[in-house]
């Protein structure tokens, strides 16, 4: 754990006791602060109970003592509308901060020797493939590295800092929203399209709250930024100006520059010390298909490169990266039939990517839509033999769909693993992929896209074979 000494023997409110919530306030008490931990969840409240908190009704006290709010990333800070807690933390001039703030400012009182050095990455979609790539890279060639923020354990959940460690930080737009204070030694931008547009108030707001993480660095930090949009492309321009083209890295999945990493097709090539080399055919490296993960790995081999790290030792090291559950992650496979948990990716450009990586899909897709345009999956369609639709969303699928793609309604996901695996044996195509990338959130019918994909994993594992060998589907590793 990293105590928290920045309220030492004041009293700080923490709001939200998921992981990241309890997590702060037991770094907080380690750190000799007084906490008021609620949250208005009674099972919230009890896990938080069994973790050694003791409960003060935030709704109830006064705030008259309160130094600082410290709130869960998922609590709505200005839209739709500011949350009770925030309005109360405003009414009294405390500050609203998040548990990447708070590590932050324990960076920030140490000496700058002592510091590690602070990769932070964020976009709209691969953030979670990108932070656990740079992780494995820095593993692989003899770094400490620690992988944190959105992904895996909570950040002060982590052995204190200390010099000659990275700390690798997957950073949504939400968390980024209630940081001020954290000065990525590199920073990265993959991507940017709509999505958390109702929490943001608009996309302009969103794109703000992304390109804050640059706005936080210090003057020598390193930008690296994906230019494959028109709004990153604008920003890119910009940076380049303000700091000068040695700070500022542009990553590309498919256009070529003389200086910065880019992927043509399956290579991806460096363009930094000296005209383009090209450093890895990603074929080899199993767990990073389609265009998408080539535009992850530019940006992993630009920020390594940064650090320090060969760009040979990188290249090697990105073959043997095992990918990431519930990303285009294979669970199981029969008969030549694969099945593909992608339940992360959770709008429609995050599964246009995925149609994009395999050919003669059986598309699970649906769930809790989002207000993002469907119509942006049709260059993908080509590449499915029939969708399958589950949960709310089946509706508006099935009217985009309608005259485009053959689809069956299939309500749940159970039906809809047995009813893709069957018309996957009844079609006979070469190497066919059924593929859970739905496109839409999972909160209708399950806890969260684990939750999701955990059930399509064991729904593709209990089916047995009606042929006559009988084998049933065997789980792969």
């Amino acid at each position: 754990m990293i105590p928290i000494q920045t309220y030492k023997g004041r009293r700080v409110a923490v709001f939200g006791l998921g992981r990241t919530g309890i997590t702060a306030a037991r770094a907080l008490k380690a750190g000799g602060a007084e906490v008021s931990a609620w949250d208005d969840s009674e099972p919230a409240r009890e896990k938080a109970i069994a973790a050694g908190l003791d409960l003060d009704d935030l709704n109830r006290r006064d705030w008259g003592d309160i130094a600082a709010l410290i709130l869960s990333p998922g609590v709505p800070l200005t839209h739709p509308k500011p949350h009770r807690m925030v309005e109360l933390a405003k009414a009294v001039g405390a500050p609203v901060i998040g548990d990447i703030e708070l590590f932050a400012q324990a960076l920030n009182a140490l000496p700058s020797r002592r510091r590690p050095k602070i990769i932070g990455i964020t976009g709209t979609n691969g953030k979670s493939t990108t932070t656990a790539l740079i992780g494995h890279i820095l593993r692989s060639t003899g770094r400490n590295a620690i992988v944190a923020g959105n992904i895996g354990d909570a950040i002060l959940a982590q052995d204190p800092p200390r010099a000659g460690s990275y700390y690798v930080l997957e950073l949504s737009s939400y968390q980024i929203d209630l940081t001020q204070s954290l000065h990525c030694d590199v920073a990265i931008m993959l991507n940017i399209s709509p999505d958390h547009l109702e929490r943001h108030g608009g996309f302009d707001n969103y794109f703000e709250a992304k390109i804050r993480l640059f706005e936080m660095q210090a003057p020598d930090g390193i930008a690296v930024i994906g230019i494959d949009d028109d709004e990153t492309n604008a920003c890119y321009s910009r940076l380049r100006r303000e700091r000068g083209e040695e700070f500022v890295i542009p990553i590309s999945a498919g256009r070529v520059f003389a200086r910065g990493v880019f992927a043509l097709g399956s290579r991806v090539y460096e363009a930094l010390d000296s005209a383009s080399v090209p450093l890895v055919d990603l074929k080899q490296a199993r767990a990073l298909p389609g265009q998408h993960n080539a535009q992850n790995a530019a940006a992993a081999m630009a920020a390594v490169r940064a650090l320090g790290v060969g760009g040979r030792a990188a290249a090697e090291a990105m073959k043997s990266f095992g990918g990431l559950p519930h990303r285009q992650e294979v669970v199981a496979e029969h008969n030549g039939v694969r099945f593909i948990n992608d339940s992360k990716a959770t709008n429609a450009l995050a599964a246009l990517q995925a149609l994009g990586s395999y050919e003669n899909i059986y598309w699970i897709a649906g769930g809790r839509g989002k207000d993002d345009d469907l119509s942006v999956m049709r260059p993908g369609y080509e590449n499915v033999a029939k969708a399958f639709l589950i949960g709310e969303a089946e509706e508006a699928f099935a009217a985009e769909l309608d005259g485009r793609l053959a689809y069956e309604r299939c309500g749940e996901m159970a039906s809809a693993v047995r009813a893709a695996f069957a018309q996957a044996r009844a079609d006979g195509a070469a190497s066919p992929v059924i593929l859970l990338s739905p496109a839409a959130a999972s909160f209708d019918q399950f806890a969260n896209f684990e939750a999701r994909g955990a059930a399509f994993a064991q729904h593709a594992l209990q089916l047995e074979d009606s042929a006559e060998d009988g084998e049933a589907v065997e789980s792969v590793a």
